[in-house]
């Protein structure tokens, strides 16, 4: 019977789902069969995964930290924020409802009971599974219905260990002012504490510790100093998407109110011939860019009102005439055509907008959701390339006919004729380096990276990290039988 130990938050962003892939890698190197959990996750950074559904990057991750597969199981509840009060719920996999926040947590109590099964199938196939929490548990007033922290920990029966972010301040009372506020079942469910990304000599915060461990009776796990190649890492929160300097070939991605799927972006930020600027509302699209990238959107049509809000249609159009390339992937593909039509009112209203008419291609929202993970072959020299599809609408027009990937005897993608303008459907297809090196190379830039190779090596960094400053051997005596999958 598997063991289990959940990771949960003094605070949103304090590097859970970083630690939570470092200890997997970890314990995967000692030899332990290792699954990821996270029981609810809110991210429009989907990950598509071998049985046809869906779940937040960052468990995919971790699968791969893990050396396994990603599976639906390891991220039961998924919530794609659609508006500032609405998300699209998925649950193990596929799409249960859209809801506004209201309503969801009135249908919390509800989604228990899948995340619970997903669990103990986790359980069944594994020796220890490590669980990320959501956010804080400190955050008593989401208590009540709790699928995410505390709630889960209850119905599951696993212990917990704290992670406190000391780069943020207030260390101290992030970990001793969670135990505080926490109701009394749910502080001795905590067995120990870590801190993350201190700078410096961790041995300054030696009395830190102590303090910390007399006022609330828990074992530190250690002090893990800032990982810095952690920007290497795919991002998964929105607000953690960064601008990287490289080399002189330089990629803008407008930073899109609703974007999604931009682990695009990771593969070309880790080239040292390429910087990847992200221009944030509000900011031109750069007259020295060599290529504008639209990411994919979670809301296509909000995003190209946004789009067009911030005069970026405008740049596009000067960046063209300069002789700029365009690249639109998903619903970045979708904006660069003449118009989009959503008859079924799919992303809100019932409307058809036009489009920004550097594709001559139209596209038709539909209810049906493409999800798969994709082996494709880049035309014009034939490199291999693998992806997956996740998205909503069909797209045609002339400029279809250009199509330059090849996705099994079917064609995707759309040019422009003279070959500046380009859009397909296929995420990901940046990680294979052969179809990069090719894409970028024709643009002139300089390919230097193997990225599986790099990432992988990343994760083993991370791992070494791990097991020098955390102490796992205590993590694993903390770790227990669930009595959920004891039952």
């Amino acid at each position: 019977m598997a063991k289990a130990i959940m990771i949960q938050g003094a605070g949103s962003n304090v590097g859970k789902s970083m630690v939570v892939a470092g200890i997997a890698r970890a314990l995967a190197n000692r030899g332990l069969t290792v699954r990821p959990y996270k029981p609810q996750n809110m991210s429009n950074n989907a990950a598509v995964t071998e049985d046809g559904g869906e779940i937040g990057r960052a468990q995919a991750l971790q699968a791969l930290a893990a050396r396994v597969a990603p599976h639906t199981d390891m991220n039961p509840v998924l919530l794609k924020p659609e508006t500032d009060t609405g998300a699209q719920v998925i649950v193990q996999g596929k799409r249960f409802a859209t809801l506004r926040a209201r309503d969801y947590a009135k249908a919390k109590p509800e989604l228990l009971r899948p995340a619970l099964e997903s669990f103990a199938r986790l359980c069944a196939a594994a020796d220890i599974v490590v669980i990320e929490g959501a956010g804080s548990p400190a955050e008593v007033n989401l208590r009540k219905g709790d699928i995410a922290n505390m709630g889960f920990a209850e119905a599951a029966g696993v212990p917990v260990i704290l992670l406190g972010d000391i780069d943020r301040g207030g260390v101290i009372a992030q970990i001793v002012g969670t135990q505080a506020i926490l109701p009394e079942n749910d502080g001795a469910r905590i067995k120990g504490f870590a801190i993350n990304k201190f700078r410096g000599d961790v041995r300054l915060f030696d009395e830190g510790l102590t303090i910390i461990a007399e006022r609330t009776g828990w074992p530190s796990l250690g002090v893990l100093p800032w990982f810095a190649d952690a920007w290497r890492l795919p991002a998964e929160d929105v607000m953690d998407i960064a601008s990287t300097k490289g080399g002189g070939f330089k990629i803008a991605v407008p930073r899109l109110g609703r974007i999604a799927n931009f682990d695009d972006l990771d593969p070309l930020a880790a080239e040292p011939g390429v910087s990847v600027e992200i221009i944030e509302p509000g900011r031109a699209l750069p007259g020295d860019a060599d290529m504008v990238l639209i990411p994919g959107s979670k809301s296509t049509i909000a995003d190209l009102a946004h789009f067009r809000a911030q005069g970026w249609d405008i740049d596009l159009q000067a960046h063209v005439r300069r002789g700029g390339h365009v690249l639109g992937i998903c619903g970045g593909y979708q904006m660069l055509g003449r118009e989009i039509a959503d008859p079924e009112g799919i992303e809100g209203a019932p409307e058809t907008v036009a489009g920004l008419g550097l594709l001559d291609v139209v596209t038709v929202m539909k209810p049906q959701k493409r999800l798969a993970l994709s082996r494709a072959t880049y035309l014009p020299n034939g490199a291999p390339v693998e992806g997956y599809e996740i998205h909503l609408g069909e797209t045609t027009g002339p400029d279809c006919a250009r199509a330059w990937l090849d996705l099994s005897g079917r064609a995707e993608g759309a040019s422009s004729p003279d070959g500046q303008v380009r859009g397909c459907y296929l995420h990901g297809l940046f990680s294979s380096d052969a179809f990069r090196a090719a894409y970028l190379s024709g643009l002139g830039a300089e390919v230097q990276v193997a990225y599986s190779d790099e990432l992988d090596a990343v994760l083993d960094r991370l791992a070494a990290h791990i097991e020098t400053h955390f102490d796992l051997d205590l993590l694993l005596r903390l770790a227990q039988q669930p009595t959920y999958c004891n039952s």
